[in-house]
């Protein structure tokens, strides 16, 4: 297996707070900062001073924070997904959800926001992403 095999591997493991600390750690280490993307630079390029700035912002959001607006009739097993998403220990998580609503991940990307909405919800949360 090669190195890069490995690491694909390793990262393929993470839960989504590590990934956000990795990133994060990557960009301190190397001194990095992510690009657009190459579909994405034609609007960048558009006019300045264009009609609609608003809506074009809107939709370029691409950190978004998860926020737990009620832990619903399965309190327990929202608990546990929080800790899932988290990290935290019990007591953490349990006062994260009773205390509702609550950000439970922030400035992730919006697979990772839409992964942690579905699983929150599927354990009986009620999620909101901003």
């Amino acid at each position: 297996m090669s190195k890069v095999d490995e690491i694909l591997d390793s990262i393929g493991s993470m839960t989504v707070l590590e990934l956000s600390e990795l990133k994060e750690a990557f960009k301190e280490r190397f001194n990095v900062e992510a690009a657009a993307p190459a579909a994405a630079m034609p609007m960048m390029m558009a006019a300045p001073g264009a009609d609609g700035g608003g809506e074009a912002a809107a939709e370029e959001q691409s950190e978004f924070d998860v926020v737990l607006t009620s832990a619903g009739e399965k309190k327990i097993q929202v608990i546990k997904e929080v800790r899932t998403l988290t990290n935290l220990g019990l007591k953490d998580a349990k006062e994260l959800v009773d205390n509702a609503p609550n950000p439970v991940l922030e400035k992730v990307s919006k697979e990772d926001a839409d992964k942690a909405k579905e699983l929150i919800e599927a354990a009986g949360g009620a999620v909101e992403l901003k």
